[in-house]
C-alpha cells in the first residue's frame, strides 16, 4: 500500500521500498511539505516534530506563519511573499488565494491527464487532494503518483472555477517543493543549436536560479530539467532531488533560496506571456512534473528517469523493440535529388544491411531550397515522376521500408497554403512577419489547421505506405497573435499551440499504430518527456559530429535513455565541424542511440561499405544491450579532456559492454582505467579476451585499457557473467 492517511495526525505518507513523501496538514486545512527522501519505515516524531505546535485545527490562516513554512501549493496575498505556485486574477480585479483542503482520494490508477501527454500508471496510486477558495469558489486539485518500481513521484495540479465570474489564472505550475535549507548545487543543462544539453552547475545563492524558454519549445539552450545536489554529491553517491516536465513548450524551472536560507524549487508553465481565462465551470491542467529522488548520486538519479521514460512514457510497437536501423539522404544530397540518385543511395544501403530508407526535406512542392513550399503538402513530380506511392515500391522491391521528412507546423510566406490561408498563420496584423529560415508559424490551436494537416499526413502515409516519419520544427515562435482569439485571450496561444500539435500526434498514432514517429527541432530543439510520450526517438542534434555528439549525449543520458536519441555516422570530414574522427568511432558513438547513417553510401570504398556492414551486423547483435540496459557514465564528458567512457549492463547483470573514446593522444601516457558499474560483486565475468575479472574488482579495482594511440582512436569491451 504505496499510500498511506492517518486522521489523528492528519498526515498523508506516500512510499515504496526506497523512498518516501510526507504531507502534513496545519490546522486541519493547509497542506504542508515534511519530508522527501529515504523510505521512512514509520512516520517518527523527529520528523513530524517541527510541525507539530502548526497541526491545531483551531488555527486560523492568519495565525499561521506562511511565510516560512514548507507548503505544497503555496498562493499569493495570504501571507507568504515567496513565489505562488498559483497566481489568479479574479473578476473584481484582485489577486488573493486561500486555499484549504476540503476532501482527498486514494486511487489505485493513475487518471490521464485531458489533452496532455503523461505517465501511464500501472503499479502505483495516486493521492488527490482537492483545495478550495471560499471566497471565489476556485478549486484546485493536486495530484501526486508514487510507483511501486520507479523511484518517481508524478505531479500535476488541475484549477476548477466553481465560481460565477470568469477569472484569468496567470501562472500554474506543476510542482513545488519547499527544502528547509539551501546547501545544495543546482545543475541545469544549457546549450545552443548543435551544441544541446551542456551540463552547468553552481551553488545556489539568495534569490532566483534556474532555466527557462520563452521560445514557444522547449528548446536547444534548455532543458525542463534541473537537479539540486547535497554537498559532495558524485556520480555514485550522494543525495539528489531532480525536478523534469512533459511539456514542450515555454516552461520554467526556478530555485528561490529566501532571506531565511530556505529554497523554493518550482516547474511548470513559463508564465512569462501566458494568461488563461477560465470561464464559471471550466477547468485548466497542468502539464505532469516528476520529482525524483536518489540516495545514488547522479548515476541513481539517471537509472529511475531513464525507467520511467522507458517503462511508462514511450509507448507502442517501438517501446521495447528494435528500430529499423536506417539511412537518411539528408547530408548525402541536401536538395539536390533526383529518383535515380536517391535509388542508387537506396540500392547501397541495402547491401550493407541497412532497413529503412527515409527521404528528408526537398520532396514536395518547389522545394529546391529553403526558401519555399512548407505547407504544401504535394509530391514534386520532377523530382519523383511516379509520387511517393510509386518511389515506395521501389524502395520495398528493393527490400527497405520508407521514411519520409515533414515539418507540420510551418508554413513558406512562398506557398499555396500561405496564399489560400493567411488567417492560419501567427501573425500581428499591420506589423510584418518576423521569419526564420524563412518560415512562418501555423496557428497549431486552429482545428481547421489541425484537420488540414492531418488529411494531407495520412493520405501519404497510405498512399507511400510509410513506416516512419521524421517531425520537424525549424524556428521559436515569435509575433504569436492567433486571428480566432480575442485580445484578452491572447495569452493562450502558445499553450494552444503545444496542446495542437499534441492532438495531432494523438490522432496520427490512433489512425496508424505502427508508425515510428522521429522528432526533430532542428535537432535537439524539442527533446523532452513530452514529444516522447508520441515519438519514442528524438533526433538529439544537427551536429553529427562524433566527438561532439559524446557531450550531447552525456548531457542527454541526465534525464532520457539512450534508445531515445536518433543518432547517425556521417561523413568526415564532418559537415558541421569539418573534423575527421574514424568510421568505427563514429559508429561506437552512434550506437549509443537510435542507430543510423546519413552520407553518400554510393561515394565509399568497398572496405568502408563492408566495414559499414560489419558494423550493422554487430548492432543488430547488441541492440537489447545498448537499448534496454542500464547505463552508466563512467566519466565526465564535460571535464575529462584525455577519454570519455560509457557502459551498459544487462537487465540481468550477464553482459556488460564497455565503450571509450580517447579524445586527446598523450605521449608517454598513464594507463587508462575506469571503474565498471552495475555488476554482481560476487560474480565472475569473462571479457571478449578471456580474461576474467570478479565484479568486485571491476567496480572497485578499475578496469585497466590496453595503450590506445590515433585522433579520437576507440575501443569497447564485452563482458560475459561465468555461470
Amino acid at each position: 500500500m504505496p499510500i498511506l492517511f492517518c486522521e489523528k495526525t492528519n498526515v498523508f505518507h506516500l512510499f515504496n521500498d526506497r523512498v518516501s513523501y510526507i504531507i502534513r496538514l496545519a490546522a486541519g486545512k493547509y497542506p504542508l511539505h515534511v519530508y522527501w527522501g529515504k523510505r521512512v519505515r514509520a512516520i517518527r516524531d523527529d520528523v513530524l516534530s517541527r510541525l507539530t505546535s502548526y497541526t491545531d485545527e483551531t488555527f486560523s490562516l492568519h495565525e499561521l506563519p506562511l511565510d516560512v513554512l514548507p507548503q505544497e501549493c503555496p498562493t499569493f496575498g495570504t501571507g507568504d511573499l515567496r513565489p505562488g505556485m498559483l497566481h489568479i486574477r479574479h473578476a473584481d480585479g484582485t489577486h488573493a488565494l486561500d486555499l484549504q483542503v476540503v476532501s482527498h482520494r486514494i486511487l489505485t490508477e493513475k487518471p490521464p491527464l485531458s489533452g496532455l501527454p503523461s505517465a501511464r500508471g500501472e503499479q502505483s496510486q495516486t493521492l488527490l487532494l482537492t483545495l478550495r477558495d471560499a471566497y471565489s469558489g476556485i478549486s484546485v486539485e493536486l495530484a501526486y503518483t508514487i510507483y511501486d518500481d520507479i523511484d518517481i513521484i508524478a505531479r500535476s495540479a488541475k484549477i476548477i472555477n466553481n465560481g460565477t465570474s470568469p477569472i484569468v489564472l496567470q501562472e500554474a505550475m506543476s510542482a513545488c517543493v519547499d527544502f528547509e535549507q539551501a546547501d545544495f548545487s543546482l545543475l541545469t543543462l544549457s546549450g545552443a543549436w548543435t551544441r544541446e544539453r551542456g551540463e552547468f552547475v553552481r551553488l545556489l545563492v539568495p534569490g532566483h536560479q534556474g532555466v527557462s524558454s520563452e521560445r514557444g519549445a522547449s528548446g536547444h539552450q534548455t532543458s525542463p530539467f534541473m537537479a539540486l545536489l547535497a554537498p559532495n554529491t558524485t556520480e555514485a553517491s550522494g543525495d539528489v532531488y531532480a525536478f523534469a516536465l512533459c511539456y514542450s513548450g515555454s516552461f520554467t524551472a526556478d530555485v528561490s533560496v529566501d532571506s531565511f536560507g530556505m529554497a523554493r524549487a518550482q516547474i511548470g508553465i513559463n508564465p512569462f506571456n501566458f494568461s488563461w481565462t477560465l470561464d464559471a465551470g471550466s477547468a485548466f491542467q497542468t502539464p505532469e512534473a516528476y520529482l525524483c529522488y536518489s540516495a545514488d548520486g547522479l548515476d541513481g538519479m539517471s537509472r529511475q528517469f531513464h525507467a520511467l521514460v522507458h517503462r511508462r512514457i514511450t509507448t507502442g510497437k517501438f517501446a521495447s523493440s528494435r528500430r529499423p536501423i536506417l539511412v537518411n539522404n539528408w547530408e548525402a544530397t541536401y536538395f539536390d535529388f533526383n529518383e535515380e540518385k536517391l535509388l542508387s543511395l537506396a540500392r547501397c544501403a541495402k547491401d550493407t544491411g541497412i532497413e529503412l530508407f527515409v527521404l528528408d526535406d526537398g520532396w514536395f512542392g518547389e522545394r529546391n531550397d529553403d526558401t519555399t513550399s512548407l505547407g504544401d503538402w504535394f509530391v514534386n513530380r520532377q523530382k519523383l515522376p511516379d509520387g511517393l506511392a510509386g518511389f515506395g515500391a521501389k524502395l520495398r522491391a528493393l527490400g527497405l521500408q520508407f521514411g519520409l521528412w515533414f515539418e507540420p507546423e510551418m508554413v513558406s510566406p512562398i506557398s499555396c497554403l500561405m496564399e489560400q490561408h493567411p488567417d492560419w498563420c501567427l501573425h500581428i496584423p499591420g506589423r510584418e512577419n518576423v521569419t526564420s529560415r524563412s518560415q512562418c508559424v501555423l496557428d497549431m490551436g486552429l482545428s481547421a489547421v489541425q484537420e488540414y494537416l492531418f488529411e494531407r499526413m495520412s493520405g501519404l502515409i497510405r498512399e507511400a505506405k510509410l513506416a516512419y516519419i521524421k517531425w520537424d520544427m525549424n524556428r521559436s515562435i515569435t509575433n504569436a497573435r492567433s486571428m480566432a482569439l480575442p485580445p484578452h485571450r491572447q495569452g493562450e496561444v502558445w499553450h494552444r499551440y503545444i496542446l495542437g500539435v499534441y492532438a495531432l500526434l494523438e490522432r496520427l498514432l490512433n489512425a496508424f499504430p505502427q508508425l515510428l514517429i522521429e522528432s526533430c527541432a532542428s535537432g535537439g530543439g524539442r527533446y523532452d518527456a513530452g514529444m516522447l510520450y508520441y515519438s519514442p526517438q528524438v533526433w538529439a542534434s544537427d551536429n553529427t559530429d562524433a566527438v561532439d555528439r559524446l557531450k550531447i549525449q552525456y548531457g542527454n543520458s541526465f534525464g532520457f535513455p539512450m534508445k531515445t536519441m536518433g543518432s547517425h555516422v556521417s561523413v568526415c570530414p564532418n559537415h558541421q565541424t569539418g573534423r575527421t574522427a574514424p568510421l568505427e568511432t563514429r559508429a561506437l558513438t552512434a550506437m549509443c542511440g537510435s542507430f543510423g547513417y546519413e552520407m553518400d553510401l554510393t561515394q565509399l570504398s568497398d572496405a568502408e561499405k563492408k566495414q559499414i556492414k560489419a558494423q550493422i551486423e554487430l548492432f543488430k547483435h547488441q541492440w537489447q544491450l545498448h537499448q534496454l540496459g542500464e547505463y552508466h557514465r563512467l566519466t565526465d564528458a564535460q571535464n575529462d579532456r584525455w577519454f570519455t567512457a560509457w557502459q551498459v549492463v544487462s537487465e540481468d547483470k550477464s553482459v556488460a559492454l564497455v565503450q571509450l573514446v580517447l579524445l586527446a593522444p598523450r605521449a608517454n601516457a598513464p594507463v587508462l582505467s575506469v571503474r565498471l558499474r552495475g555488476l554482481q560483486e560476487d560474480a565472475v565475468y569473462e571479457d571478449d579476451g578471456g580474461t576474467r575479472y570478479t565484479g568486485a574488482a571491476l567496480m572497485k579495482a578499475g578496469l585497466a585499457l590496453p595503450p590506445m594511440r590515433g585522433d579520437y582512436s576507440s575501443i569497447q569491451i564485452e563482458f560475459q557473467r561465468l555461470l
